[in-house]
């Protein structure tokens, strides 16, 4: 059997923990599993090189930032070699040249394009345990690349697909995936399964429990997916195409407050505007999510939308360049918003739902600033300030609570 085991930064966040996985995957080597794991950066120490890139240059360049934030996992996957020889137990560290990870050449949010499988191969015959870099690749240029904040759940998630690996588990700090943020709503329940679409829309919404990217290609490929925790033996959630146990009508809730709302305002209304505004937003690698058009007036209509806070500079920069082209009159950005969702495949033969999501907020007295659905999902932005309380609010109206 062939196991691939994610572990994240508060896994190996000092000696101690980084034993505890050293002896977790020991366990599974000596059942006579083969075993490769992929390790992300120790506790914060991205986001502490983040900062001293940032001390020395405001806006670094991508590539160079790429350069630096890999130490973080090559640092990680070396010292865990190294427990793994304390235990008797035979390793090799690999980091993205080493074994081949090619990545598309988008710094800082790069895509695997394909796996070179044969040096992990030949370890795994030798009966190594393979510890593997995540969130990192080598595009064609043989510059290094990162995945983006979550690409060591993709990595991993890629790994077992080109391995055709048994299971590919995700150990985080939590022991599962969960109705609601168990931090933000303290009666969130844990899942036993979960849908990979379900799945894939709690991530894109704000759960950080998983990197989208990852459950995206565990859909594609049929990757046994089981998020569990590091710190204690319990079972974990399975994220599979079918879950067996009986169809919730809203499986969870989710909160992002790393979105912003741009507002495009006075665009011609005629054919193809939409089509350049988008287009010059593509061209740039910004990701947009919820979009809301106004009824044309005066032959001119205002399209808003939302993008990721980190995006939010480049796409107003975007804007601004092509503004003779796409012909609007004004540009305003908002901050101070939240992103509030729900997803559950149940809600597809279920009328009402929306309307019971609209009534929990209103009893709150949260106002609804911009909404979208699809058939699994219904978005809605809100203030920002009012985000955990319409959390809890929406939560407690689906009677999600364990």
């Amino acid at each position: 059997m062939l196991i691939v085991k994610k572990f994240g930064g508060t896994s190996v966040a000092n000696k101690e923990r980084i034993m505890n996985v050293a002896r977790r995957c020991t366990e599974d080597y000596k059942a006579g599993h083969d075993v490769v794991v992929v390790l992300s950066a120790m506790g914060k120490y991205t986001d502490e090189l983040i900062a001293m890139a940032e001390d020395i240059n405001e806006k670094p360049p991508r590539r160079e930032l790429d350069m630096l934030l890999t130490l973080g996992e090559q640092m990680s996957v070396a010292l865990m070699a190294m427990a793994l020889d304390t235990l008797k137990v035979p390793a090799i560290s690999l980091n993205a040249f080493q074994v081949s990870m090619h990545t598309t050449s988008v710094h800082g949010n790069a895509r695997l394009k394909r796996i070179d499988t044969e040096r992990i191969q030949r370890e795994l015959e030798n009966r190594k345990i393979v510890v593997v870099t995540g969130f990192q690749g080598v595009n064609k240029y043989d510059d290094y690349t990162t995945l983006g904040r979550g690409g060591s759940d993709t990595t991993a998630v890629a790994l077992a697909a080109a391995l055709h690996a048994d299971v590919c588990e995700i150990f985080t700090d939590v022991d599962g995936v969960y109705t609601a943020d168990p931090r933000l709503v303290p009666t969130a329940r844990k899942l036993s399964e979960i849908s990979y679409d379900e799945m894939l829309d709690l991530a894109t919404l704000g759960a950080g429990v998983l990197h989208n990217r990852s459950v995206e290609l565990a859909k594609k490929y049929g990757v046994p997916l089981v998020v569990r925790s590091s710190l204690n033996n319990s079972e974990g959630t399975v994220v599979k195409e079918e879950p067996t146990v009986e169809r919730m009508l809203i499986s969870g809730v989710a909160l992002d407050t790393k979105a912003v709302r741009i507002a495009v305002i006075g665009l011609q209304d005629v054919p193809g505007t939409a089509f350049k505004l988008f287009d010059v937003l593509a061209k740039r690698n910004i990701n947009v999510d919820v979009i809301l058009q106004s009824i044309g007036r005066n032959g001119t209509k205002d399209i808003s939308f939302t993008v990721d806070d980190k995006d939010l500079d480049e796409a107003i920069a975007a804007l601004d360049e092509n503004r003779q082209r796409l012909g609007y009159k004004e540009l305003q950005s908002d901050r101070n918003i939240a992103k509030l969702s729900i997803v559950g495949a149940g809600m597809m033969s279920n009328p009402g739902v929306a309307a019971r999501m609209f009534e929990s907020l209103y009893n709150e007295n949260v106002n609804i600033n911009m909404i979208s659905t699809s058939e699994i999902r219904v978005t809605v932005l809100i203030n920002e300030q009012d985000g955990v309380k319409a959390m809890n609010a929406v939560h407690d109206a689906f009677k999600l609570a364990d």
